[in-house]
């Protein structure tokens, strides 16, 4: 497998698990089905971000943490898999989610060069509006 593949089959692995476990595409679901798996994965995340932080030693007064570098790692990938099903709900393949982080880089390298000294949202209206790459 090339490198340029391994998101489309993270996607692709993704998808075979939550139809395995009885979640439907997104095509198939609701606009209220999907608001709630995207709530569903949310709150998800947010618990594999705790796991995460707790896979580094952050009690300043507590002398017995231990960095455990094997389950920060093993952390990550969770949110992936959360990230990646959300993602999948929203109706967003691999290619998709690579043109978006294309441009949204883009816009972060734009505003670091300016300063970014005001909030100004709109120059996120153009995310995912260019052709993806050939």
């Amino acid at each position: 497998m090339s490198k340029e593949d391994m998101l489309q089959e993270m996607f692709r692995m993704q998808g075979l698990l939550n139809r395995r476990i009885g979640i439907r595409e997104a095509g198939e679901m609701s606009e209220e089905e999907q608001q709630k798996w995207v709530l569903n994965y949310c709150r998800a995340m947010s618990q594999e971000i705790a796991e995460l932080t707790d896979s580094i030693p952050w009690k300043w007064w507590a002398r017995y943490q231990k960095f455990d570098l094997q389950n920060a790692r093993v952390e990550v990938v969770d949110l992936f898999h959360f990230l990646i099903s959300v993602a999948e709900i929203l109706g967003m393949s691999a290619e998709d989610v690579f043109t978006y982080y294309r441009d949204k880089n883009k816009v972060n390298l734009q505003r670091q060069d300016s300063g970014y000294t005001t909030k100004d949202e709109s120059d996120n209206r153009s995310i995912g509006q260019t052709p993806p790459i050939a």
